[in-house]
């Protein structure tokens, strides 16, 4: 009777048993990599089964770079409600920024896959033309708000804006990616509340610090 009931969910609602089999799979694949998370303990944790999860992503691949390109999604999808073009230069700089280090620290997960990827050399990422165009778009979004403060005399003109996303993604990536080492280190009140506040605020400042200071 339940594998019934189970079976009726999965038709009624396909979207959102597919939505709550990527939230696990992310969290698993973030937890344990490629290699050590396991297809069995994700059904088990969104109360599918092993053929519902192939039906909908092919294989354990197929499943992961769907987890890979929804933590993406979700991130550039944040990013896309802030009004840049209803704000000023500074602020909408301010406000990616913001977004940024909150997100990443929000979503450790997302952090975590690409870390993955990265022992991996990106080899899914180098498989989503799907992620090479979301990415693009949020580079373009840092590159319209940089022309429009160039442009308005605001920002330096010597800023080139791939530079400057790398800046922005390295330093609220390295808050969540190295946490646990640089906390064993030297404690945890960089990652309390009002340590996070405070670190976020400091990148914002030294981000638009840089933005808006003669070149030297």
């Amino acid at each position: 009777m339940k594998d019934e009931q189970l079976r009726r969910t999965w038709k009624q609602d396909a979207e959102g048993v597919k939505h709550d089999i990527l939230m696990v799979a992310m969290a698993e694949f973030a937890e344990h990599g490629l290699a050590g998370a396991r297809i069995d303990e994700i059904a088990e944790k969104t109360k599918t089964s092993k053929r519902m999860i192939y039906y909908y992503f092919g294989d354990k691949d197929g499943l992961y770079l769907a987890a890979l390109e929804a933590a993406y999604t979700r991130v550039r999808a944040g990013e896309e409600d802030i009004d840049i073009e209803g704000l000023g230069p500074r602020d909408a700089m301010g406000a990616v920024i913001r977004f940024t280090f909150e997100h990443h620290r929000a979503h450790p997960e997302l952090i975590r896959m690409v870390m993955n990827e990265n022992v991996n050399h990106a080899a899914y990422l180098k498989k989503s033309e799907f992620l090479r165009d979301l990415n693009l778009r949020t580079l373009k979004r840092v590159e319209r708000i940089l022309a429009r403060g160039q442009d308005d005399g605001v920002f330096r003109k010597d800023v080139d804006a791939l530079m400057l996303h790398w800046q922005i993604q390295a330093q609220s990536f390295y808050n969540v990616s190295n946490r646990p080492s640089f906390s064993t280190k030297f404690g945890e009140e960089l990652f309390s509340d009002e340590g996070q506040n405070v670190m976020r605020e400091t990148i914002v400042d030294s981000v638009l610090t840089y933005l808006t200071c003669k070149a030297g």
